[in-house]
């Protein structure tokens, strides 16, 4: 496999919590992949994708919600942890569906493996905790001494270094074409949400930036993160560490539910907790061209021709 190929496969993995949209309690929610879109109604999904002859492919199966197999995460704090779960595992699943979709005839036996798709996501998961956790804490502990000073320091550092991960990545052409899709699952989600008959010339009225975006979620959970670590009450380097990781789960919990409130009282004090993520969406998302707002629009059809088959009662307006 081309070392180009793999560099975009980890490009887009790093990015898939950013792109990711929408929660379980929602009808419908998204998420931007290669040259398309993957759309969610409650019971089944579906990924459109552009290939380069033109040609439009989709990908759709049912899928249960993860309340439903597992009960115990209709519970607060760990009904993130759930959805966040199995929207990663399905953003896996259409990241490679779109990868191998765009492969030209010639490229058909290099298609994206499951051994290589579990390869890249470790390789990512050991990139999150040195980026996101050690380095952060590593340079923390040089520039401050006390223990408020560092916990405050590492937080600024880790959505620092953020930022310029995402900045650096938004300047790759292959990223550019994947946040015009990014718009164009949120106009479409807009415009389904709004009533309106979807329709291109409907999703192109509505704005990119939707509260229920990944891009959001991340912002708060560094924000939430910087808060919780300021009050454990430890000073060895090591413990500082393994705390955080041990301490993420419940973070990732807690911001889904910060997210999920604050996403429904917009215009409220609390409604201010999405605003840095909804200003930070003028990077992740871009505004589409007509062709890829009809990506989303296909995917959010094949979503819910297929809940209609399973006996949802959702159709698109």
């Amino acid at each position: 496999m081309q070392f180009s190929r793999i560099l975009r496969l980890f490009a887009h993995t790093q990015l898939m919590p950013v792109l990711e949209s929408g929660e379980e309690t929602t009808l419908v929610g998204g998420q931007a992949v290669l040259e398309g879109v993957m759309m969610r109604a409650p019971h089944s999904y579906c990924v459109a994708v552009r290939k380069a002859d033109g040609e439009l492919v989709t990908e759709e199966q049912p899928l249960a919600r993860i309340s439903e197999k597992y009960p115990i995460f209709k519970y607060p704090i760990l009904r993130g942890l759930g959805t966040l779960g199995q929207a990663m595992t399905l953003g896996f699943r259409a990241l490679k569906f779109s990868m191998n979709a765009m492969l030209d005839e010639g490229e058909q036996k290099q298609e994206i493996s499951s051994w290589m798709m579990t390869v890249n996501i470790l390789f990512s998961l050991g990139f999150f905790i040195v980026m996101y956790k050690f380095v952060p804490l590593f340079l923390a502990s040089r520039i401050a001494s006390t223990r408020l000073g560092i916990n405050m320091w590492d937080g600024v550092i880790r959505i620092a270094i953020f930022l310029a991960f995402l900045f650096l990545l938004s300047r790759m052409k292959d990223i550019r074409r994947v946040f015009e899709y990014h718009g164009a699952e949120h106009k479409v989600v807009f415009n389904f949400e709004s009533g309106k008959p979807v329709t291109v010339e409907n999703a192109q009225k509505f704005v990119t930036f939707h509260p229920r975006c990944g891009t959001s979620f991340l912002l708060v959970l560094m924000v939430i993160a910087m808060i919780v670590y300021a009050f454990l009450p430890i000073d060895n380097f090591w413990l500082k560490f393994a705390a955080r990781l041990a301490l993420l789960p419940f973070i990732v919990g807690l911001s889904y539910e910060l997210i999920r409130f604050a996403a429904k009282r917009q215009g409220t004090l609390m409604g201010l907790l999405t605003a840095p993520g909804l200003w930070l969406q003028r990077v992740t998302t871009k505004p589409p061209d007509d062709s890829q707002a009809a990506v989303a629009i296909h995917a959010l059809e094949g979503a819910m021709a297929l809940e209609q088959k399973q006996g949802g009662e959702l159709v698109i307006a």
